[in-house]
């Protein structure tokens, strides 16, 4: 790794905290008001739980059929049950985890701290991959191929066989980037992946573009106010992608033209979360707002929230799930974001974005802690 880089390298860790924190240097965030009780409009059952190990990097749970892929920080890597949260296999690597986890129900993909990429399968590794540069993004294994975006924006594709390097695509950016998951979706026969503030999208025979489209533009006189990567989770539905480019703004791309939708000013952290009709986007001040999936327009907004560290918003057909900082899960309606209910969680934040597992949605806290939730 060259002198250049591990500079910024030193500055993701800062990056981290920053939005950790909201602000560096500003004031501390307000009190939020209390929450009074609130009243079970719509019930929220536990499942089941589950015990993975701490979490302290970028976790993505992975979900494809009955399988769910997670991980924890020291290599422990674990597929579950979605209908009863036993295990199906478990496997220790014994090296930190970076990044993860990919999957495509059978194939389990994971890069360590030491910058390997590591794919397995029944509980076995299958091979091994050096990769030039540290990943905070879940790889993603779709079409016999591995895909991976690293921190200096490259893309890169292996064979999912034996891990033979297919290409590589990188993309000149800003010197910053988030230690942050960010966005690497499959759509048809195009790989989308978030490059700066751009979608992008690139043929994953070759590696070659296809088309890019602005999500956000740098702005600004520093590499800080100039940071607008694309965070995780993006949300797909039919042609449409919609994600969120770093305290900057959110928008959709027609993935199948590579045009812009549209974007709107959105000052957050944590990606979206929609269905057919809405997109929902929490603020960095704890303000939920939902939009028009096709045209943007405002359709509501709730501060009932208002100054709660929020993690990434999950969109269910009897509600949208976000949880809090302080170990709370709340389940906002989807017409005018009033509250349904909310959950006392084991444990403090959410490590990962919340997840659909067929009829359950799945969330895992800092501890470890994995809960199986149903919405009757």
């Amino acid at each position: 790794m060259n002198t250049l880089f591990r500079s910024v390298m030193s500055k993701l860790v800062v990056m981290g905290l920053c939005a950790a924190l909201m602000a560096c240097s500003g004031p501390s965030r307000p009190k939020p008001e209390d929450v009074s009780v609130v009243p079970v409009l719509q019930e929220v059952t536990t499942r089941w739980r589950a015990q993975i190990g701490a979490v302290d990097f970028p976790l993505v749970v992975s979900v494809h059929a009955d399988r769910v892929a997670l991980a924890n920080s020291q290599g422990v890597v674990t597929v579950l049950s979605a209908t009863t949260g036993q295990d199906i296999w478990r496997l220790n690597l014994n090296q930190a985890l970076a990044a993860g986890v990919g999957s495509d129900g059978q194939q389990v993909a994971v890069v360590t701290r030491d910058n390997q990429l590591v794919v397995l399968k029944d509980g076995l590794v299958q091979w091994r991959q050096a990769i030039s540069a540290q990943s905070f993004t879940a790889p993603l294994i779709a079409g016999g191929r591995v895909f991976v975006l690293t921190a200096d924006r490259s893309v890169l594709a292996f064979d999912a066989s034996n891990g033979a390097k297919l290409w590589t695509q990188q993309r000149p950016g800003e010197p910053l980037v988030l230690k942050q998951a960010g966005v690497l979706l499959p759509f048809k026969n195009t790989l989308v992946a978030g490059l700066s503030g751009r979608l992008t999208g690139l043929d994953p025979n070759t590696g070659a573009i296809r088309w890019e489209s602005a999500i956000a533009t740098p702005r600004g006189t520093n590499d800080m106010e100039r940071l607008v990567d694309l965070v995780s989770p993006a949300d797909r539905v039919g042609d449409v992608v919609c994600a969120r480019a770093f305290q900057s703004q959110i928008g959709c791309v027609n993935a199948e033209k590579g045009q812009s939708v549209w974007t709107r000013a959105s000052n957050g952290e944590h990606g979206v979360s929609g269905n057919t009709t809405l997109l929902i986007s929490v603020l960095s001040n704890g303000v939920v707002q939902a939009w028009n999936r096709n045209n943007g327009e405002r359709l509501w907004e709730t501060e009932r929230l208002k100054y709660r560290a929020l993690s990434a918003p999950l969109v269910t057909p009897r509600g949208v799930l976000v949880a809090d900082n302080g170990g709370w899960l709340y389940l906002l309606s989807l017409a005018d974001g009033a509250l349904l209910n909310r959950i006392k969680l084991d444990g403090s934040e959410l490590a990962a974005p919340l997840v659909a597992a067929g009829s359950h949605h799945v969330l895992v806290t800092r501890e470890g802690r994995v809960m199986g939730l149903q919405i009757p």
